[in-house]
């Protein structure tokens, strides 16, 4: 808006003869009062009942989408370079195998005897090691995992060592040490044979029996091979974790030995280098691992996650995995479990693998789990802390590149692209869904911003503008997340956001879900950009989109979901209406002014309070603008009579929207004579009681208009008018001295005839109020910095040519 255009406008608002011209502060002080921006409250969004992939509402048909609820058992898993099992269950072993190894001469204990394996595998390494420890005492150990036909009669180490490399494969891993960690008491039970053992922990007094001891330090054995590492770290694990059979009845103390056995394999692993896919002898350990899913603990089988992700499943165990941590992530009251243990980074590292589109499934349901999870606050605050929104906004980009074997050739994969196309779909619903989640968190505004993610989320808005699940996930992001300054700075300056708005506005004018947030998202970005207003209105069809959206939601009467959709609607246009070339526009717009009476007309204010209030502000925005192509004014007598209703309402806020209204009408001559016709003044005269220095700003813009005319005048002294107009610049002078010039104006102007009482305690007023210093000025520099501008430029001036207006002869009050 231009210095001239303001000028212009600000002395068309408030008629005032003989007084100077206004300054460039007054000017856009009286602009800001008179078109302002409307706020309103953001769409409530509903908590979903059940934790699922896709939510009650959901678009998606229930055929042929990912399910939300399975059975999952450890038969579903594929065991590694293994034939299938025969189903078949051995008896426990009644003895204990002794596993033989050269020891180091000083140790000075005998060789034990090793088994001999079956005769076609004579010449493999079975590894050596001591008798057989016990790990834990179960509660039953009748039954064994299912074997092969060819390895039904073998012991646990020969089967194993059936499908291991031979001497020649072992490998070596140097610098690496052992220390003695006591585990917890729950793992008192990790035993190996005494000849095997490098540190030992005998209590005669408990009978507790030698620990094996995963971690570090130094023993010695740092040479150690994978052969040996096997029989003494590994084997003595696995043989107790045979001995549970599904079905078995497993205490929480039982429980927690397994899952800090399975953290210590992970640690001792990882101490040889030996997880992700490098160690040979990795199908045994899942194998054994896979058959701990039947024992059916949710923290079990969320330990055995983690380490069975360490060692690279892929395929459908990767699938079942990440499903398996899915199941567990919809109990609510699994929480605990993810927030104590490192699942979390073992799903983010997932997320982090380039070929997302050979595990498309398997990274849907790791995403559908961390939805899920980002909804309770002390988890979203975790993964905020692990780079959560960076990780999905990355993942997201390479999803919509899209995989270059099938865009290469399109045509020849075209079935194959389809099936990438809904996955894709599916994953970025998760995606979208837990970045609402965290949007919830005050602390993930700077990761959005840093992390560029408006422009992000309106390209996954722009490529799946017909997935209603999407659309309505990234429509509540920018809702949330556009209520605070800076994101609604950084999402106004994304390019084509307004076009892609305006364009799902009306590509789904009908589902008001995601209607009324792109709205409300609007709305905020033009309350505090003019750039947006600009785009809004240069947008070819946009305001049509909006009026069309107006004309849809206009029904009598209509439920609180479309209601609200107005509510948000007619708010746009208000903050749109602010912009002088926009606002000139609507203004000469016969529909939209239309629609804006009928909700007058229609709605009642103690039902639609709201929604009636944002109709009266938006109508005053346009009434700022008179030219000689406005509806509004040609219409001043329709409104007129709708405004006179509103002020004997009981809503305050209505009537202080009316009295602004007549504030900008009755500057015309009609209207004012419309108002004292129906005794209006009256009304707006004891506003001037008010204790809020809003109403008696809008009291006095009607009152300045109305006292430009010499009939009006009298009626207003004799009303009390002057009196009111002093009481209200004792009281809000010195905290709102552009109130107190604007009483200052009106009483000028009741005073051009020479008449007017309580002339001594005018004086008096403003004697003191043009004294700079005995006025109490805020402590505050910065606010008092603003007072003392708004005093000199707005107050003073006026106040000192009204002081000297009145020349007093006697103590009587009368003015020559």
């Amino acid at each position: 808006m231009s210095l001239m255009e303001l000028q212009d406008k600000s002395e068309r608002v408030y008629t005032s003869t003989g007084l100077r011209r206004q300054t460039s502060a007054e000017i856009v002080s009286d602009a800001r009062r008179s078109l302002r921006t409307l706020a309103t409250q953001r769409p409530f969004t509903p908590q979903e009942k059940h934790r699922q992939l896709f939510g009650e509402s959901s678009s998606r048909a229930h055929d042929g989408r990912p399910p939300s609820a399975f059975s999952l058992q450890a038969r579903h898993f594929e065991a590694p370079d293994s034939r299938p099992g025969s189903g078949t269950r051995l008896s426990p072993l009644e003895h204990k195998p002794r596993l033989s190894v050269s020891l180091d001469e000083d140790v000075g204990v005998d060789e034990a005897t090793l088994p001999k394996p079956p005769a076609e595998r004579v010449n493999t390494r079975i590894g050596s090691g001591g008798s057989r420890a016990r790990l834990l005492r179960a509660a039953s150990t009748s039954r064994l995992p299912p074997v092969t036909p060819n390895t039904k009669n073998m012991s646990l180490e020969a089967r194993i060592g059936a499908d291991q490399p031979g001497d020649g494969e072992k490998l070596h891993c140097s610098d690496v040490t052992e220390h003695t960690t006591n585990l917890s008491s729950e793992t008192d039970l990790h035993i190996l044979t005494k000849h095997r053992m490098l540190q030992t922990d005998v209590s005669s007094a408990r009978g507790s029996k030698p620990e094996v001891k995963f971690g570090h330090g130094d023993t010695g054995d740092d040479n150690m091979d994978e052969s040996v590492f096997w029989n003494t770290k590994v084997l003595p694990v696995l043989q107790e974790f045979e001995s549970f059979a599904p079905g078995d009845a497993v205490s929480d103390e039982t429980v927690g030995e397994l899952c800090n056995t399975c953290n210590g394999l992970h640690d001792a692993l990882a101490e040889r280098g030996m997880l992700g896919r490098q160690f040979k002898k990795r199908s045994a350990i899942l194998r054994t691992l896979f058959r701990l899913v039947d024992v059916g603990s949710d923290r079990l089988n969320l330990t055995l996650a983690k380490l069975i992700l360490a060692l690279s499943v892929s395929g459908n165990n990767l699938l079942n995995i990440c499903k398996l941590i899915f199941k567990i992530s919809r109990n609510a009251s699994n929480d605990a479990l993810f927030l104590n243990g490192c699942i979390l980074d073992s799903l983010l590292s997932l997320l982090h693998c380039e070929d997302v589109w050979s595990k498309g499934e398997a990274v849907l349901y790791c995403v559908g789990s961390l939805k899920l999870l980002s909804g309770n606050s002390a988890l979203s605050r975790l993964l905020l802390s692990k780079g959560f929104i960076g990780v999905l906004l990355q993942l997201s980009k390479r999803l919509m590149h899209g995989p270059s074997s099938i865009s290469a050739n399109i045509t020849s994969h075209r079935s194959e692209a389809e099936g990438q196309r809904i996955i894709v779909g599916h994953i970025l619903v998760q995606v979208t869904a837990a970045l609402r989640n965290i949007a919830d968190q005050s602390e993930s505004r700077p990761s959005f911003l840093s992390n560029k993610a408006f422009s992000t989320l309106c390209l996954i808005l722009e490529n799946h503008r017909n997935d209603l699940d999407i659309c309505i996930y990234v429509a509540r992001i920018f809702s949330k997340l556009s209520t605070y300054t800076e994101c609604c700075h950084a999402l106004a300056e994304t390019p084509r956001c307004c076009s892609l708005f305006l364009d799902l506005l009306g590509k789904h004018s009908r589902k008001q879900d995601l209607v009324v947030r792109l709205l409300f998202t609007l709305g905020n970005l033009t309350a505090k950009s003019t750039e947006a207003r600009e785009r809004v209105y240069e947008e070819e069809g946009g305001i049509d989109v909006l009026l069309d959206l107006f004309q849809v939601y206009q029904e009598t009467p209509s439920p609180p979901e479309r209601e609200d959709v107005l509510v948000k609607l007619i708010r746009l246009l208000a903050n749109l209406a602010i912009h002088p070339t926009v606002g000139t526009a609507l203004a000469a717009n016969a529909l939209c002014v239309q629609l804006l009476l009928e909700v007058l007309e229609c709605r009642c204010v103690q039902e639609s309070e709201e929604l009636v209030i944002n109709a009266v502000a938006t109508i005053n925005n346009l009434s700022f603008y008179q030219g000689e192509s406005s509806v509004v004014r040609s219409q001043h007598t329709h409104i007129s009579q709708l405004l006179l209703k509103l002020l004997l309402s009981s809503s305050m806020d209505a009537v202080l929207e009316a009295t602004r209204v007549f504030g900008n009408l009755s500057q015309i001559k009609d209207v004012r004579h419309f108002i004292m016709q129906h005794k209006v003044e009256q009304y707006v005269v004891t506003l001037l009681d008010s204790k809020t220095p809003d109403v008696c700003f809008s009291a006095c813009g009607v009152l300045i208009n109305l006292s430009a005319d010499p009939d009006n005048r009298a009626m207003l002294r004799a009303m009390g008018t002057v009196q009111k107009l002093i009481d209200c610049l004792s009281d809000f002078g010195p905290q709102d001295w552009h109130l107190a010039a604007v009483v200052c104006q009106t009483m000028w102007n009741c005073s051009l005839d020479g008449e007017l009482q309580h002339t001594q305690e005018l004086l008096e007023i403003l004697r003191l109020y043009t004294d700079r210093g005995a006025l109490q000025w805020p402590s505050d520099d910065g606010v008092r910095q603003v007072q003392e501008a708004c005093w000199e430029l707005l107050f003073l001036p006026v106040a000192e040519r009204l002081r000297q207006r009145f020349y007093i002869k006697d103590t009587t009050g009368i003015i020559p």
